[in-house]
């Protein structure tokens, strides 16, 4: 099959910000489509990591860097963290050329080498986070229902194309790796266990040059898997790594795995949301874990489409993953972040898409079934009841996100059943 590319919101949002400042720096996982975005508005490159030209050009960003800025703009400068002084030398460029949208870098690890930057790029430097494609992207949801209109009023019920149990299941093991989606079902699930192996193997001790233990990378990933879209503590997580590590291992050597993975993109965890509250009530903090995409959980446990079928509650929270992935995609083109709330009391709302201007929705995510969807409807509403909106605005929308359904609609009590097959931003 010819290579098409597909449309990325990441699209948008890189022209939105060379209109408006210097340089702007792409950073996300591996494979996920940084440089394909890149190369779509880039008018000339250089490719760090180029095999042939490598050596020279990490010759030239020593010797002189100034050299490889040179070309129409915009310039790409692909894996840039590579050379992370080119980053003071770009600052320097942007700070004596008139205009905008001079450069575009990518980079796939934060610099190893931090202690080579001397300016943080403010002002100079604007950033986007990219991410596996959702299923907008991927042209696998039909779009019919806008997370843009659910936040001004206007999203209307409509019908939509049902997927069935095994379509989720399939998904959520495909994930959305750009290559994995124009490929056939068998070829496509294997891309995310290439990925898998290269991380372990590889990219996470190439990132900062600290020899990290194959097999111990595959446990921390496995236990990080099993404990998606929950606040469990890293503490725990390690215990959970050393009763199944025959080797001596201490929390510093597993903080500094689960550092090194957050560093390649691995691992995006979602920070928790503190709304005011009608009455006090103790918010948790914690973190809730998940992967950047949920094929890589998929991975880390070695399962198959099937495997998820004949076990729902695994199934769930990494349809969940899936959600999260999707949201945060989404939010970002309308400049927002997606949070997690969990009370004292126990009561959760699984995602709250915050904007800048104050409005958010709250989310709850279920594969299917009626019971799961009324129990999730009622979450959101008791959690609505509990905001104080005399200190901030009513909630824009609240909306079960499902997996099955052949409707988006709003139900009598004004909560919204969306399916995720239906959702774009």
């Amino acid at each position: 099959m010819a290579n098409r590319y597909k449309k990325r919101i990441a699209d948008i949002l890189l022209d939105r910000k060379l209109e408006g400042i210097g340089a702007v720096l792409i950073e996300g996982p591996k494979w996920c489509g940084k440089t394909t975005c890149a190369e779509q508005k880039a008018k000339s490159i250089v490719y760090m990591n180029d095999p042939k030209k490598s050596s020279m050009y990490m010759q030239l960003a020593k010797m002189s860097p100034q050299t490889l800025l040179e070309g129409e703009c915009p310039k790409l400068i692909d894996e840039w963290q590579l050379a992370p002084s080119l980053w003071d030398t770009i600052r320097f460029e942007v700070d004596h050329r008139d205009g905008e949208g001079f450069f575009i870098l990518t980079g796939s690890a934060v610099p190893s080498r931090t202690d080579e930057i001397q300016h943080t790029g403010t002002g100079r430097f604007a950033r986007i986070k990219m991410r596996t494609m959702s299923l907008w992207e991927s042209e696998d949801s039909t779009g019919i229902i806008s997370l843009g209109a659910l936040f001004n009023g206007s999203a209307q019920t409509a019908i939509t194309d049902e997927k069935s149990l095994e379509d989720m299941a399939f998904l959520v093991c495909r994930g959305g790796w750009p290559k994995a989606t124009i490929q056939k079902k068998e070829a496509a699930l294997e891309r995310v266990f290439d990925y898998y192996d290269a991380v372990v193997n590889a990219d996470i001790s190439r990132v900062d040059n600290v020899e990290r233990d194959a097999e111990r990378t595959k446990k921390l990933m496995r236990s990080y898997a099993r404990f998606q879209g929950s606040q469990t503590s890293i503490s725990k997580i390690k215990d959970d790594v050393k009763a199944n590590d025959a080797m001596t291992v201490n929390d510093d050597t597993i903080g500094s795995y689960i550092k090194a993975l957050e560093k390649i993109f691995v691992i995006e965890d979602m920070p928790a949301w503190n709304p005011n509250l009608r009455s006090k009530t103790a918010i948790r903090t914690s973190d809730t874990r998940y992967f950047v995409d949920p094929s890589i959980a998929v991975a880390a446990l070695g399962l198959g489409p099937k495997d998820l079928i004949n076990d729902l509650n695994t199934f769930g929270l990494l349809f969940e993953t899936m959600c999260v992935r999707d949201l945060r995609v989404y939010a970002d083109a309308l400049g927002g972040t997606v949070y997690h709330y969990r009370d004292k009391n126990g009561l959760e709302c699984d995602a709250v898409v915050h904007l800048r201007n104050g409005s958010y929705g709250l989310i709850e995510i279920k594969l299917g079934g009626d019971s799961l969807i009324e129990e999730g409807a009622s979450t959101l509403k008791e959690l609505a009841g509990k905001i104080d909106t005399t200190k901030m605005k009513t909630p824009s929308f609240l909306m079960v996100m499902t997996g099955l359904g052949d409707y988006a609609y709003q139900r009598d009590d004004g909560v919204w059943v969306v399916p995720v097959g239906s959702l774009k931003d």
